[in-house]
């Protein structure tokens, strides 16, 4: 379901993905209809009109995944939170992408999981809703709620849910035929824009964490290089980031790992090195705590 505004990048990078999956796989696999409120053709934020097939109040039983495009959740009337509601029956998945997981909030659907919205409206939603387990990630996937923070990050999650439906040697087709260099995993954070609105030397704090992975600095030594207090660091990620900096460099080096663990032969040995973890003892625990699973079975998963 497309919303007047909505991002027609957005919308193309969580169908474009399922189409193109059964092409690649020989067979339909997703059989998709455009709906928007009433039937009527959507112009998106880009002033490009996108014909629609059928109207919100039409879509039935046959409906297996409701996705969501619009450019937020301002001005949305009682008939259609209530509509989407009444939609969110069990089996069926619900997705937010972009504004539109935040149209799923209002509507009550994401009480109780776990959720992302687009960087900029974190703050308000987190205020509005504050029964979701919001993130800052890419995008989350729980039980039958997606979201993700829009733009090409509805591509990274439509094809990882691409990889639990049918496989992952599908989903890495699908990729290449994207010619994407990876897929990015939802537990990635939407580092780079939630940054672009914060004080330059966040900014810096996480750039100085990104390039000393192998060697991480102490909150301290942080600190002084970018000629702060701990304690206002401190201050900088738990109104920014909603985390402590340890815990931040933490999570960064943990997702530096998997993508080497995924990715490349190294030995996890030489991962754990490679990632600031000073024996494999250490990393195995840490990466079990964050992950559910050790490195060994990250990899042979």
């Amino acid at each position: 379901m497309v919303l007047s505004g909505f991002s027609l990048l957005a919308e193309a990078c969580a169908t474009e993905p399922l189409a193109v999956a059964g092409q690649l796989a020989g067979r339909s696999l997703y059989s998709l209809t455009t709906l928007s409120l009433a039937g009527q053709p959507v112009t998106s934020g880009s002033r490009q009109r996108l014909l629609c097939e059928s109207g919100l109040a039409e879509a039935g039983d046959a409906l297996d995944i409701l996705l969501v495009c619009a450019p937020g959740a301002e001005g949305a009337e009682g008939a259609l939170l209530d509509r989407l509601a009444e939609l969110a029956v069990p089996g069926r998945l619900m997705v937010g992408i972009g504004g539109g997981a935040e149209l799923l909030a209002r509507a009550g659907l994401l009480d109780g999981y776990r959720a992302t919205v687009p960087w900029p409206r974190f703050e308000a939603v987190r205020l509005a809703h504050p029964r979701i387990r919001l993130s800052r990630q890419l995008f989350e996937i729980d039980g039958e709620r997606l979201t993700c923070g829009g733009g090409t990050a509805a591509m990274d999650m439509m094809m990882t849910l691409i990889g639990r439906h049918h496989g992952s040697e599908l989903a890495e087709r699908v990729s290449a035929h994207f010619v994407l260099e990876r897929v990015r995993m939802g537990s990635e954070p939407q580092t780079a824009a939630s940054a672009g609105a914060a004080p330059e030397s966040l900014t810096e704090a996480l750039a100085l964490m990104e390039a000393n992975i192998e060697e991480p600095l102490t909150t301290a030594e942080l600190a002084e290089h970018l000629g702060v207090s701990r304690r206002q660091l401190e201050r900088l990620f738990k109104k920014h980031l909603q985390a402590v900096p340890s815990r931040y460099y933490l999570d960064l080096r943990l997702q530096r790992a998997r993508r080497l663990l995924r990715e490349s032969e190294r030995p996890a040995g030489e991962v754990a090195l490679l990632t600031g973890f000073s024996s494999a003892a250490h990393f195995s625990t840490a990466y079990r705590n964050h992950f559910g699973v050790s490195p060994r079975e990250e990899r042979l998963g």
